[in-house]
Order: structure tokens, then sequence, then C-alpha cells
């Protein structure tokens, strides 16, 4: 089949969205790197701003790695296993606690922040600690989780394949790790590359909850773009991608598919022609998810 007519246009105007978004980061990557940037390039190439933004705010960006990754097991623990309950039992209820879980994206982060201060606030040592922050980024990001993983449990029959594996004498916590984990596991890996992101960024909700003692990244790039020249801002800038492209590349290497691994029940009532079953069902599972 030829190309369209209109090909050169649809390219042109691909670039061009392109450029649009691209050109500001590079823009913001140079100042980070130029001696001067209002005399741009001619001013020369250094590595000071990054060095100072590393002297300045390392334990911001420590903790920020922290919290996210934190965040990203809370996230998984309490939303997997949720997400799981709501695709077993469809319904109305299931679609009003679907929606209730989803309520903190429509609130602002600032009126969330301002909620966890007025509920546990006068917990000093609570308050004080990073955990304050945990706390409220996961209410932030759960429901990107559990989204992410209901959606890929909906489009897959992992009942039958319980169900299969049950007859067999698979036991729940077996179901539940060899055939839904493994089911589900595009969802997970979207989800955890949302909430890793948003983590990491966010700011509104971080901003009022955070102390002297517990600056965020965020928090610390708006503080150098605020009360610093603008080349350490763009250092900044540089640093936060050093640190985040890496952990995403890992999450995405996590979930390429692999090969599927044999299922062997702990069941001495099960043989090996049942194992091999259980294996045929969760490869038929993956195949078809």
């Amino acid at each position: 089949m030829g190309r369209s007519r209109y090909f050169p246009i649809q390219l042109a105007f691909t670039l061009l969205v392109c450029a649009f978004l691209i050109v500001p980061v590079c823009m913001s990557v140079m100042a980070g790197f130029t001696s001067n940037f209002f005399q741009g390039i001619k001013s020369g190439f250094t590595l000071r701003w990054v060095f100072e933004v590393w002297d300045l705010y390392a334990d911001t960006i420590f903790l920020s790695m922290g919290i996210a990754l934190a965040c990203l097991a809370c996230t998984i623990v309490l939303g997997v296993p949720a997400a799981y309950v709501l695709a077993k039992r469809p319904g109305r209820v299931t679609r009003m606690i679907e929606e209730f879980l989803v309520l903190p994206l429509a609130i602002p982060g600032l009126a969330i922040a301002l909620a966890l201060i007025i509920s546990y606030g006068q917990i000093r040592g609570f308050r004080l600690s990073w955990t304050f922050i945990l706390v409220g980024h996961v209410l932030y990001t759960l429901p990107f989780m559990i989204r992410a993983v209901l959606a890929v449990l909906s489009s897959t029959d992992f009942k039958t394949l319980e169900e299969s594996a049950a007859s067999l004498g698979a036991r729940f916590w077996q179901r539940f790790f060899q055939i839904v984990i493994p089911n589900c596991r595009s969802g997970i890996l979207a989800g955890s590359l949302m909430v890793v992101t948003l983590s990491i960024g966010e700011f509104n909700l971080t901003w009022m909850l955070h102390t002297p003692l517990t600056k965020t990244l965020p928090v610390g790039l708006a503080d150098s773009y605020a009360s610093m020249r603008l080349e350490i801002g763009s250092a900044y800038t540089v640093v936060f991608l050093i640190m985040l492209i890496p952990l995403l590349m890992a999450l995405q290497l996590w979930g390429q598919p692999r090969a599927p691994r044999k299922v062997i029940p702990e069941d001495d009532s099960l043989d090996g022609e049942s194992g091999r079953s259980i294996e045929s069902s969760i490869s038929s599972g993956r195949t078809n998810a």
C-alpha cells in the first residue's frame, strides 16, 4: 500500500509537535551545562552547576527516590489485591467502590495535604517524618495502580484459569502468585511507571507536607529556581533526569515477557500431569492477555 499524498503534511505536523515538546527540555538541559545561559554556548560549557546542585540538594534527591520506591511498594501491596477483588466481584457495589478509590484524583493535592495535617498533624513524630509525605503520595498514586491492574484483569479470563488450578488442588496463594500475578504483570508495570514518576514529581501535596528536614526533589527544584541562578535550577533538572531515567528503564526491563515457568504444587496429591496442566493454563492466560 502506497503512502498517502498527505503523508508529508502529517510527518511535518508530527515533527513540529515533537519539537514543541522536546526543545524546551533541551534548552533547560543546555542551561545546566553553560557558564552563562544568557550569553549562550559562547560562554563555554561547565559542570560547575551540577556539582553545586549535588552539594546543596543531594539529600533531597535521595529522599525523593526513597519515598518513590516506598510508595511503589505500598501501592503494589495495596493496589494489586484491591484490583483483584474488584475484578473478581464485578457489580454495582464494585463500581461504587472503584469510584470512591479514585476520588483523591478529583481533589487538589493541597486539599489532601490539608486534610492530612488536620487529621494527623498533632502527632509530632509522624508530622516531622518523611512517612507523612509517603502517606500523601500513596493516597494520590494508589488509584493509578488499581486502575492499571484492574484494566488488565478485566480483559483476562483469569477466573477460568483459577478454577482450573483449584480443581487440580492448587491453594489460594499458589493461584494468586502463579496465575493472577503473571497475568496482570503488564498492568503492574504500567501502574509502577505512573506511581514512580508521579511520586518523584509531585509538588503541590509535598509542598504542604514537607518540613525543612524533609524537603523533596520537586520542592528543592522550586527553591533552586526561586533563590538560585537559572543555571543551578537547570542543572537540578539534569540531575533529576539522570536519577529517574535509569529507574524507568529498569522497570521496563522487569516488565518484558519471560518464558513461562513450571508450577510445582506443594500438595503431594498433585502429580506431574496436574502440574503440567496448571503450567499450560498459565501459559494460555499469558497468551490471551
